[in-house]
């Protein structure tokens, strides 16, 4: 995250390796067009865990950071985060909150969040948020901060569908330089929570006890590690 000399350095940051080529859209096509746009205005992303919120907000900035454009990306769900790392951020090129619900009701936080808002738009800035609510259905108490929510475009990122979510594994085996063929990715999948966060989990897994045993990924190798956890 940039910081010029006048600016609270924040204490949150991002994955680098977060981008929009490694997102599998699945039934979002529309939403990861939208965050590739980066269209001045405000862009809201909600839905439940696992639905990739956090990926794309955190992919806007480090397309902007590889152009060497000043971003900033908070997640307010951050222990000890305070209303006051909002201000100065107008001039980022990009400014992504995740979380918002985690402040949603709590006053001092949603007026900082109004006037960033509004300070981004004077800039010409993009302003994206996600939250696990759609603004209409957050507990807020500015009701104008509710309406510059929803001002511009608004997604329900909806979860991969089964055939999504193998093409998203064996991606991310793929960029982790692990070659897992589909009938191993589907082999795991049938045998694992689809939770992104547990299939993830389990990637790196496979990668670690790959390396160690000096195996391809094959299902007898997939059979044997589930098995040595219980599964």
């Amino acid at each position: 995250m940039a910081a010029d000399s006048e600016q609270l350095i924040l204490p949150v940051g991002f994955h680098e390796a977060a981008d929009l080529e490694g997102f599998e859209p699945g039934a979002n096509a529309a939403a990861v067009a939208a965050v590739a746009a980066r269209e001045p205005g405000p862009l809201f992303l909600w839905g439940g865990p696992g639905r990739g919120k956090t990926h794309l907000l955190q992919a806007a900035c480090v397309a902007a950071g590889r152009n060497g454009e000043p971003v900033a990306y908070l997640p307010l769900s951050t222990a000890g985060l305070t209303p006051e790392a909002l201000q100065g951020l107008e001039g980022m090129a990009v400014v992504a909150v995740d979380d918002l619900d985690a402040v949603a009701g709590d006053r001092a936080w949603e007026e900082a969040l109004f006037h960033l808002f509004n300070r981004t738009r004077e800039a010409g800035a993009p302003f994206l948020a996600a939250a696990s609510a759609a603004p209409a259905a957050l507990p807020l108490v500015l009701e104008d901060l509710r309406s510059r929510l929803a001002w511009g475009l608004v997604f329900h990122l909806q979860p991969l569908d089964d055939a999504g979510l193998c093409r998203a594994l064996m991606d991310r085996a793929r960029r982790r330089g692990m070659e897992m063929p589909e009938a191993v990715a589907n082999y795991l999948l049938r045998r694992i929570s689809r939770e992104p966060a547990e299939v993830f989990s389990w990637l790196e897994r496979l990668d670690r006890a790959t390396l160690a045993a000096q195996r391809r990924l094959t299902i007898p190798f997939v059979r044997d590690l589930i098995s040595a956890d219980g599964g």
